[in-house]
Protein backbone atom coordinates (compact mmCIF):
# COMPACT_ATOMS: atom_id res chain seq x y z
CA UNK A 1 0.00 0.00 0.00
CA UNK A 2 1.38 3.06 -1.15
CA UNK A 3 1.99 6.09 1.81
CA UNK A 4 -0.68 8.72 2.53
CA UNK A 5 -0.26 12.01 0.24
CA UNK A 6 0.58 15.15 1.49
CA UNK A 7 2.82 16.26 4.20
CA UNK A 8 3.76 13.39 6.87
CA UNK A 9 2.52 13.97 10.52
CA UNK A 10 5.91 11.98 11.31
CA UNK A 11 8.24 15.33 9.91
CA UNK A 12 8.08 17.35 13.21
CA UNK A 13 9.37 14.19 15.01
CA UNK A 14 12.65 14.25 13.36
CA UNK A 15 13.34 17.50 14.56
CA UNK A 16 12.11 16.80 18.49
CA UNK A 17 15.18 17.30 20.39
CA UNK A 18 13.93 16.31 24.04
CA UNK A 19 14.81 12.70 24.10
CA UNK A 20 17.83 12.74 21.60
CA UNK A 21 21.05 10.33 22.89
CA UNK A 22 19.14 9.82 26.36
CA UNK A 23 19.31 6.25 27.97
CA UNK A 24 15.76 4.82 28.93
CA UNK A 25 16.43 2.52 31.95
CA UNK A 26 13.46 3.70 34.29
CA UNK A 27 9.92 4.74 33.94
CA UNK A 28 11.92 7.60 36.19
CA UNK A 29 14.21 8.76 33.03
CA UNK A 30 11.18 10.56 31.79
CA UNK A 31 9.21 13.55 33.01
CA UNK A 32 5.53 13.13 32.39
CA UNK A 33 5.81 15.04 29.37
CA UNK A 34 8.31 12.92 27.81
CA UNK A 35 5.96 10.32 28.58
CA UNK A 36 3.20 11.78 26.70
CA UNK A 37 5.28 12.49 23.92
CA UNK A 38 6.64 9.35 23.64
CA UNK A 39 3.08 7.95 23.80
CA UNK A 40 2.07 10.32 21.27
CA UNK A 41 4.68 9.21 18.69
CA UNK A 42 3.85 5.65 19.16
CA UNK A 43 -0.03 6.31 18.28
CA UNK A 44 0.89 8.09 15.20
CA UNK A 45 3.98 5.74 14.10
CA UNK A 46 0.78 3.21 14.47
CA UNK A 47 -1.66 5.12 12.41
CA UNK A 48 0.96 5.70 9.60
CA UNK A 49 2.12 1.84 9.24
CA UNK A 50 3.01 2.93 5.65
CA UNK A 51 3.73 6.39 5.71
CA UNK A 52 7.59 6.01 4.35
CA UNK A 53 8.54 8.20 6.24
CA UNK A 54 8.80 6.11 9.03
CA UNK A 55 12.11 4.97 7.54
CA UNK A 56 14.23 8.13 7.80
CA UNK A 57 14.08 7.89 11.87
CA UNK A 58 16.93 5.04 11.86
CA UNK A 59 18.25 4.97 8.49
CA UNK A 60 21.57 3.69 8.33
CA UNK A 61 21.95 3.32 12.26
CA UNK A 62 22.59 0.25 13.69
CA UNK A 63 21.00 -1.07 17.36
CA UNK A 64 22.55 -3.90 19.33
CA UNK A 65 20.53 -5.95 21.13
CA UNK A 66 21.94 -7.88 24.38
CA UNK A 67 19.84 -10.40 25.59
CA UNK A 68 20.68 -12.19 28.88
CA UNK A 69 17.57 -14.18 28.67
CA UNK A 70 14.91 -14.97 25.72
CA UNK A 71 12.10 -13.24 24.84
CA UNK A 72 9.51 -13.28 21.84
CA UNK A 73 8.22 -10.19 22.40
CA UNK A 74 11.17 -7.98 23.06
CA UNK A 75 13.65 -9.54 20.09
CA UNK A 76 11.03 -9.20 17.58
CA UNK A 77 9.52 -5.71 18.06
CA UNK A 78 12.82 -4.50 18.62
CA UNK A 79 13.83 -5.73 15.47
CA UNK A 80 11.26 -5.38 13.08
CA UNK A 81 10.58 -1.92 14.50
CA UNK A 82 14.45 -1.41 13.68
CA UNK A 83 13.75 -2.57 10.43
CA UNK A 84 11.00 -0.78 9.53
CA UNK A 85 12.38 2.79 10.65
CA UNK A 86 14.86 1.99 8.20
CA UNK A 87 17.92 1.03 10.17
CA UNK A 88 19.30 -2.36 11.50
CA UNK A 89 19.26 -4.65 14.35
CA UNK A 90 21.53 -7.16 15.61
CA UNK A 91 20.85 -10.46 18.47
CA UNK A 92 23.89 -10.86 20.63
CA UNK A 93 23.08 -13.29 23.31
CA UNK A 94 25.86 -12.88 26.29
CA UNK A 95 25.82 -12.79 29.85
CA UNK A 96 27.01 -9.59 30.88
CA UNK A 97 30.43 -9.37 32.97
CA UNK A 98 31.24 -12.78 32.54
CA UNK A 99 33.62 -13.08 29.27
CA UNK A 100 34.49 -9.40 29.78
CA UNK A 101 33.38 -6.07 32.04
CA UNK A 102 30.57 -4.59 31.32
CA UNK A 103 32.17 -0.67 30.82
CA UNK A 104 34.86 -2.82 28.10
CA UNK A 105 31.33 -4.16 26.49
CA UNK A 106 30.02 -0.26 26.30
CA UNK A 107 33.48 0.91 25.42
CA UNK A 108 33.19 -1.44 22.49
CA UNK A 109 29.84 -0.70 21.38
CA UNK A 110 29.81 2.74 21.38
CA UNK A 111 32.44 2.84 18.68
CA UNK A 112 30.90 0.98 15.88
CA UNK A 113 26.76 1.64 16.71
CA UNK A 114 24.50 3.51 17.21
CA UNK A 115 22.26 2.27 20.20
CA UNK A 116 21.80 -0.11 22.69
CA UNK A 117 18.71 -2.42 23.96
CA UNK A 118 19.26 -4.80 26.62
CA UNK A 119 17.30 -7.50 28.61
CA UNK A 120 18.79 -8.66 31.41
CA UNK A 121 18.71 -9.83 35.06
CA UNK A 122 20.81 -7.36 37.39
CA UNK A 123 19.47 -3.81 36.38
CA UNK A 124 22.61 -2.83 37.43
CA UNK A 125 24.05 -3.97 34.24
CA UNK A 126 22.11 -1.23 32.36
CA UNK A 127 23.18 1.45 34.85
CA UNK A 128 26.63 0.72 34.04
CA UNK A 129 26.16 0.34 30.58
CA UNK A 130 24.73 3.86 30.37
CA UNK A 131 27.47 5.01 32.58
CA UNK A 132 29.82 4.08 30.28
CA UNK A 133 29.00 4.25 26.94
CA UNK A 134 28.04 7.75 25.10
CA UNK A 135 25.28 5.86 23.04
CA UNK A 136 21.89 5.33 23.96
CA UNK A 137 20.81 2.87 26.33
CA UNK A 138 17.53 1.16 26.60
CA UNK A 139 15.97 -1.11 28.93
CA UNK A 140 14.48 -3.96 27.08
CA UNK A 141 14.23 -5.58 30.70
CA UNK A 142 15.31 -6.21 34.01
CA UNK A 143 15.07 -7.03 37.48
CA UNK A 144 14.01 -3.49 38.42
CA UNK A 145 11.99 -2.00 35.60
CA UNK A 146 10.40 -2.83 32.28
CA UNK A 147 9.76 0.40 30.95
CA UNK A 148 8.89 -0.39 27.39
CA UNK A 149 5.96 -3.05 28.19
CA UNK A 150 4.91 0.09 30.56
CA UNK A 151 4.55 1.88 27.83
CA UNK A 152 3.08 -0.11 25.22
CA UNK A 153 0.28 -0.85 28.04
CA UNK A 154 -0.43 2.62 29.31
CA UNK A 155 -1.08 2.72 24.56
CA UNK A 156 -3.27 0.23 25.08
CA UNK A 157 -4.68 1.38 27.60
CA UNK A 158 -5.79 4.87 25.77
CA UNK A 159 -6.67 3.04 22.81
CA UNK A 160 -9.23 1.46 25.01
CA UNK A 161 -10.23 3.67 27.61
CA UNK A 162 -9.69 7.27 25.54
CA UNK A 163 -8.76 9.84 28.25
CA UNK A 164 -6.69 7.98 30.95
CA UNK A 165 -6.78 11.07 33.55
CA UNK A 166 -8.60 9.50 36.58
CA UNK A 167 -9.12 5.85 35.43
CA UNK A 168 -8.07 2.60 37.73
CA UNK A 169 -5.35 0.48 36.81
CA UNK A 170 -5.82 -2.57 39.09
CA UNK A 171 -2.68 -5.27 39.57
CA UNK A 172 -2.94 -8.05 40.78
CA UNK A 173 0.13 -10.49 41.46
CA UNK A 174 3.94 -9.81 42.38
CA UNK A 175 5.48 -6.22 43.07
CA UNK A 176 7.40 -7.13 40.37
CA UNK A 177 9.17 -4.94 37.97
CA UNK A 178 6.13 -4.57 36.03
CA UNK A 179 4.47 -3.51 38.90
CA UNK A 180 7.42 -1.08 39.42
CA UNK A 181 7.30 0.39 35.50
CA UNK A 182 2.98 0.91 35.88
CA UNK A 183 2.76 1.94 38.85
CA UNK A 184 5.47 4.80 38.58
CA UNK A 185 4.39 5.67 34.86
CA UNK A 186 0.60 6.03 36.19
CA UNK A 187 1.43 8.14 39.22
CA UNK A 188 2.83 10.65 36.36
CA UNK A 189 0.33 10.47 34.03
CA UNK A 190 -3.03 10.87 37.07
CA UNK A 191 -3.69 7.46 36.66
CA UNK A 192 -5.06 5.74 39.91
CA UNK A 193 -2.99 2.32 40.44
CA UNK A 194 -3.59 -0.05 43.40
CA UNK A 195 -1.49 -3.88 43.78
CA UNK A 196 -3.01 -6.54 45.30
CA UNK A 197 -0.33 -8.71 46.26
CA UNK A 198 0.71 -11.08 48.84
CA UNK A 199 2.28 -10.02 52.25
CA UNK A 200 6.16 -10.30 51.60
CA UNK A 201 6.10 -9.78 48.01
CA UNK A 202 5.50 -5.47 47.93
CA UNK A 203 7.20 -3.64 45.17
CA UNK A 204 10.21 -1.87 46.69
CA UNK A 205 9.93 0.94 49.32
CA UNK A 206 11.70 3.68 47.15
CA UNK A 207 9.64 2.72 44.11
CA UNK A 208 6.33 3.53 46.01
CA UNK A 209 7.50 6.53 47.53
CA UNK A 210 8.82 8.05 43.96
CA UNK A 211 5.38 7.14 42.87
CA UNK A 212 2.99 9.03 45.88
CA UNK A 213 5.91 11.93 45.02
CA UNK A 214 4.53 11.62 41.50
CA UNK A 215 0.92 11.16 42.17
CA UNK A 216 0.61 13.87 44.05
CA UNK A 217 1.30 16.47 41.78
CA UNK A 218 -0.64 14.69 38.76
CA UNK A 219 -3.59 13.77 41.37
CA UNK A 220 -3.01 10.05 41.22
CA UNK A 221 -4.16 7.69 44.23
CA UNK A 222 -1.28 4.74 44.77
CA UNK A 223 -2.91 1.71 46.91
CA UNK A 224 -1.23 -1.21 48.00
CA UNK A 225 -3.26 -3.71 49.73
CA UNK A 226 -3.27 -7.54 50.76
CA UNK A 227 -6.81 -7.77 49.36
CA UNK A 228 -7.09 -9.18 45.57
CA UNK A 229 -10.98 -7.84 45.39
CA UNK A 230 -9.93 -4.37 47.19
CA UNK A 231 -7.46 -3.82 44.52
CA UNK A 232 -10.04 -4.65 41.73
CA UNK A 233 -12.80 -2.94 43.15
CA UNK A 234 -14.25 -0.45 40.35
CA UNK A 235 -10.86 -0.64 38.06
CA UNK A 236 -11.01 0.37 34.67
CA UNK A 237 -8.38 -2.26 33.54
CA UNK A 238 -7.08 -4.99 35.73
CA UNK A 239 -3.75 -6.14 34.89
CA UNK A 240 -1.70 -9.56 36.39
CA UNK A 241 1.93 -11.36 35.31
CA UNK A 242 3.38 -14.51 35.90
CA UNK A 243 3.78 -15.66 39.85
CA UNK A 244 7.48 -16.69 39.23
CA UNK A 245 9.55 -14.78 36.91
CA UNK A 246 12.64 -16.07 34.92
CA UNK A 247 15.33 -17.13 37.21
CA UNK A 248 12.86 -17.82 40.04
CA UNK A 249 12.25 -21.35 38.86
CA UNK A 250 12.77 -22.77 42.42
CA UNK A 251 10.67 -21.06 44.20
CA UNK A 252 7.75 -22.00 41.79
CA UNK A 253 5.56 -24.07 43.64
CA UNK A 254 5.71 -22.28 46.60
CA UNK A 255 4.32 -19.08 44.84
CA UNK A 256 1.92 -20.39 43.27
CA UNK A 257 0.62 -21.86 47.09
CA UNK A 258 0.59 -18.38 47.78
CA UNK A 259 -0.62 -16.29 45.03
CA UNK A 260 -3.67 -18.69 44.67
CA UNK A 261 -6.39 -16.12 46.16
CA UNK A 262 -4.17 -13.81 43.72
CA UNK A 263 -5.64 -15.63 40.31
CA UNK A 264 -7.16 -12.86 38.20
CA UNK A 265 -10.35 -15.21 37.21
CA UNK A 266 -14.45 -14.31 36.48
CA UNK A 267 -14.95 -13.98 39.78
CA UNK A 268 -12.33 -11.73 40.78
CA UNK A 269 -13.40 -9.53 37.47
CA UNK A 270 -17.09 -9.30 38.92
CA UNK A 271 -15.54 -6.36 41.46
CA UNK A 272 -13.85 -4.63 38.48
CA UNK A 273 -15.64 -1.55 36.48
CA UNK A 274 -17.89 -3.90 34.08
CA UNK A 275 -16.71 -2.63 30.74
CA UNK A 276 -13.01 -3.41 32.56
CA UNK A 277 -10.63 -4.76 30.32
CA UNK A 278 -7.89 -7.52 30.89
CA UNK A 279 -4.36 -6.69 30.92
CA UNK A 280 -0.60 -9.45 30.73
CA UNK A 281 2.33 -8.56 29.64
CA UNK A 282 2.61 -12.52 28.07
CA UNK A 283 3.90 -15.33 28.30
CA UNK A 284 0.70 -16.23 30.29
CA UNK A 285 0.26 -19.39 32.44
CA UNK A 286 -3.45 -20.05 31.90
CA UNK A 287 -4.77 -21.97 35.29
CA UNK A 288 -2.32 -20.36 37.04
CA UNK A 289 -1.93 -16.50 37.52
CA UNK A 290 -5.07 -16.01 34.71
CA UNK A 291 -7.91 -17.87 34.21
CA UNK A 292 -8.15 -19.39 30.54
CA UNK A 293 -11.61 -18.01 30.03
CA UNK A 294 -10.65 -14.56 31.06
CA UNK A 295 -7.21 -14.44 29.30
CA UNK A 296 -8.96 -15.16 25.89
CA UNK A 297 -12.09 -13.74 26.53
CA UNK A 298 -14.22 -10.61 25.16
CA UNK A 299 -12.45 -8.15 27.89
CA UNK A 300 -8.64 -9.19 26.95
CA UNK A 301 -6.42 -6.63 25.25
CA UNK A 302 -3.22 -8.85 25.90
CA UNK A 303 -2.34 -9.16 22.48
CA UNK A 304 -3.13 -5.45 21.61
CA UNK A 305 -0.44 -4.89 23.55
CA UNK A 306 1.97 -7.54 21.99
CA UNK A 307 1.19 -5.00 19.07
CA UNK A 308 2.18 -1.64 20.99
CA UNK A 309 5.32 -3.19 22.04
CA UNK A 310 6.39 -2.64 18.80
CA UNK A 311 4.53 0.64 18.24
CA UNK A 312 5.59 2.28 21.39
CA UNK A 313 9.39 0.93 21.10
CA UNK A 314 9.69 2.13 17.81
CA UNK A 315 8.66 5.94 19.09
CA UNK A 316 11.39 5.58 22.05
CA UNK A 317 14.01 4.68 18.98
CA UNK A 318 12.45 7.30 16.84
CA UNK A 319 13.44 10.07 19.54
CA UNK A 320 16.74 8.70 20.77
CA UNK A 321 18.78 7.64 18.35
Amino acid sequence: MAPPRGRSELLDVLGEPRLRGRDLLSINDLSADEARLILDVAARLKRSKFDETQTLFAKGQTLVMLFEKPSLRTRVTFEAGMTQLGGHAIYYETRLGQRETVPDIAHNLERWVDGVMARVFEHKHVVDLAANASIPIINGLSDLEHPCQALADFQTLIEHKGDIAGKKLAFVGDGNNVAHSLMLLAAKLGVNFSLGHPAGYEPLPEIVERAKSDASVSGATITLTHDAREAVDGADAVYTDVWASMGQEDEAAERAKVFAPFQLNANLMKHAHKRAIVMHCLPAHRGEEIAADVLDGEQSVVFDEAENRMHAQKAVLALVL
